[in-house]
C-alpha cells in the first residue's frame, strides 16, 4: 500500500515497513550514521524502510529544549540523506507555511498528534502531493481519525497512512487500545503503530519527558501480532548524548534483534 512511495525498496516482501531515525537531526554525521545502519538492517530482512527526521521540534515544555540546529540546515541534510542513501525520508510538519517548503526536501510529511484536527495544516500537506503520517492525537478515540484521512483525501490526496501512538492515560501516562489498530484500518489507509513515542511519560515536574524503553519490544511484537501495517520508532546511537527525547528511543545496536523477532512474527500472522 506504500508501493509509490520514491525509493522504497522490498515492498513485494510481505514484511511490515518501518519508519526509524532519531528524534531530531543533530548533526549530519549523526543522520547519516543512523540511516546507513537501519538501512543494513532492513535490506538483511527485507524490510521496506523511510529514514524519519524531525527538522526541528516546535512542542517542547520548557521554553530552554533544544527545537533544532536550523530549518534550513536541518532539511539541506534530511535531504542529503534521501539522495546519498537512497532512502525516502519522513519528517514532522507544523505550520501551513511549512508544508510547501519541508515537501521540497522530503517524500513524506508528519503531522504531529497535537495537531491532527487542524484543517488548515492537514490541507496545505494534501496539496503537496507527498504522502502524508497523520498521528492520532493522544485524545482521540481511534474512529475519529477517519475525519482527518477524509479532510485529506478530500483535498485531493489519496496517499494517508494513520499512525495510532498511545491515548492519555492520567496525568502523566499513555497506554496502547490495539482494537484502536484494526478500526483505522477500516479507512482504508496503512496503519502504523508508534512503539516509542507511546511509552513516553509526559507532563513531568521536570519538564522533560520521561518513558519506558524496555518495554519497546513488548509493544512492538503486541502490534505486529495485532496486523499493524507498519512500525514507528526512535533509535539513537549514543542515548546519553541525545538531544531530544533520548528517555524513550531505543539504543540503536538494540534495533538488529528486534527486528529480527518482529519479522518472524509477521510471517507468522500472514502464515508465511
Amino acid at each position: 500500500m506504500i508501493n509509490n512511495i520514491p525509493q522504497i525498496k522490498h515492498t513485494d516482501s510481505g514484511n511490515f515497513f518501518l519508519l526509524a531515525g532519531p528524534c531530531i537531526i543533530e548533526n549530519e554525521s549523526m543522520a547519516f550514521e543512523i540511516a546507513e545502519t537501519v538501512k543494513k538492517i532492513t535490506d538483511k530482512y527485507s524490510i521496506p524502510y523511510i529514514f524519519k527526521g524531525s527538522y526541528k521540534k516546535a512542542n517542547r515544555s520548557r521554553l530552554d529544549s533544544f527545537t533544532g540546529i536550523g530549518d534550513e540546515k536541518a532539511l539541506t541534510i534530511l535531504n542529503k540523506v534521501r539522495m546519498e542513501t537512497g532512502i525516502p525520508v519522513v519528517t514532522d510538519i507544523h505550520s501551513v507555511h511549512e508544508a510547501a517548503m519541508a515537501a521540497d526536501y522530503v517524500d513524506m510529511l508528519q503531522i504531529p498528534a497535537f495537531l491532527c484536527r487542524q484543517t488548515d495544516l492537514l490541507v496545505a500537506a494534501a496539496k503537496t502531493g507527498k504522502y502524508i503520517n497523520i498521528k492520532k492525537g493522544q485524545f482521540l478515540s481511534p474512529g475519529s481519525m477517519k475525519f482527518a484521512v477524509n479532510k485529506v483525501i478530500e483535498s485531493g490526496n489519496k496517499n494517508v497512512i494513520l499512525t495510532e501512538r498511545g491515548t492519555t492515560f492520567g496525568y502523566s501516562d499513555l497506554v496502547i487500545d490495539y482494537r484502536g489498530i484494526k478500526d483505522m484500518q477500516k479507512f482504508n489507509v496503512p496503519v502504523v503503530l508508534d512503539v516509542t513515542h507511546s511509552l513516553q511519560q509526559p507532563n513531568q515536574e521536570s519538564g522533560v519527558a520521561g518513558g519506558r524503553p524496555e518495554m519497546i519490544e513488548t509493544l512492538a511484537k503486541a502490534g505486529i501480532a495485532s496486523g499493524v501495517d507498519g512500525i514507528f520508532l526512535e533509535t539513537h546511537p549514543q542515548l546519553h548524548k541525545a538531544k531530544s527525547d533520548a528517555a524513550n528511543m531505543l539504543d540503536l545496536s538494540l534495533l538488529d534483534d528486534l527486528l529480527q523477532k518482529l519479522v518472524k512474527i509477521r510471517q507468522v500472522v500472514k502464515g508465511f
